[in-house]
């Protein structure tokens, strides 16, 4: 991923979070009003903290999108402990040049026309906020935050948890 993020200090560090995270789960509403996740890889953050990723401008997400386009995105990696969850607005952009910036070669797996291919845009998440967790770096730190959470820190003794005004 592209981590382009550097505007403001909590851009930053989103994009730092999210940076070594392959595969973000979007969840949007669908026409029933149910929530519907699908998995994505995050292609860039923009400087400005917004996430780009390709899609299929036909596909049930953009669908989705026409009626409500308020979305999160969320990011999971266990074997850090580090999770985040992204709120903001997503649209559709069909701009070629940006294609062709983010297109790599591995992207015809999940686009087998390429980057020509009429149907293939980008998903912009224009991010409003986010939340984090991060525990501690390795498996005895981890336990000892455990522990001292047991002997009555509390969860905070357990790791850093805040909010990002991106």
């Amino acid at each position: 991923m592209k981590n382009a993020a550097s505007t403001n200090d909590d851009t930053r560090k989103l994009g730092e979070l999210i940076d070594d995270i392959e595969v973000a789960m979007l969840t949007t509403v669908g026409p029933d009003g149910t929530l519907v996740s699908r998995p994505l890889q995050t292609l860039k953050v923009d400087p400005a903290g917004n996430l780009l990723f390709f899609t299929d401008a036909g596909s049930g997400k953009v669908h989705d999108l026409k009626a409500k386009s308020k979305v999160n995105v969320a990011y999971a990696n266990p074997s850090s402990q580090t999770y985040v969850s992204v709120t903001g607005h997503a649209t559709v952009v069909r701009d070629r040049a940006l294609i062709e910036e983010l297109w790599k070669p591995v992207h015809k797996a999940f686009f087998p026309k390429g980057k020509d291919d009429p149907d293939l845009a980008v998903l912009r998440v224009d991010t409003h906020g986010a939340e984090y967790w991060e525990a501690s770096g390795n498996f005895i730190a981890r336990a000892i935050d455990f522990g001292r959470a047991l002997s009555g820190e509390g969860p905070e003794a357990m790791g850093e948890h805040g909010k990002l005004n991106v």
